[in-house]
């Protein structure tokens, strides 16, 4: 698992998988009562051609339902996940006086991860840093400035004046 990927998590936590299995049951549970519709009105003839021509449309409906909702795993959005309180918390959790907002290696902490420089390091070339890795002082700033970024593209809602 990538050191992003492991920020990603320690902030997000399942978060991001929790409405998965509420959209697909209720994609079932909406696509069953359906199902069951057009079986009990075509029972009396009287009313088959009435609920015959509503029957097809509540089929056509149950099947798009249906079928968005295996991908819908993947594409849907996901809910916006506000990191500032989460990190506020566990900064304040670590009982260090941590300033996760403008250090990569406080943020690193607070999330009780190794903010070593090979750890960093390895974060950089995640993250696409170009510039010289011997200079910490500006891969910090990179790092912090591209890991909001990247949060805020995964779904975290990054405090505006954190994002350039």
């Amino acid at each position: 698992m990538s050191i992003f990927d492991r920020i990603k998590h320690a902030i997000f936590g399942d978060a991001h998988a929790a409405p998965v299995p509420e959209a697909s049951t209720a994609g079932t549970a909406a696509s069953a009562p359906t199902s069951q519709l057009p079986q009990s009105p075509t029972t009396p003839s009287a009313g088959v051609s009435t609920e015959a021509s509503t029957s097809p449309t509540a089929e056509q409906m149950a099947s798009p339902a249906q079928e968005p909702a295996r991908p819908g795993r993947d594409t849907t959005p996901k809910p916006s996940v506000d990191i500032e309180p989460i990190l506020n918390a566990a900064a304040q959790k670590s009982g260090q006086k941590l300033d996760w907002r403008h250090s990569i290696v406080d943020l690193m902490k607070a999330l009780g991860m190794d903010a070593s420089l090979e750890e960093r390091k390895e974060l950089a070339q995640e993250l696409g840093y170009s510039g010289d890795a011997h200079d910490s002082a500006k891969m910090n700033i990179f790092l912090h400035k591209a890991l909001m970024k990247k949060l805020s593209e995964n779904g975290g809602k990054v405090p505006g004046d954190l994002l350039d």
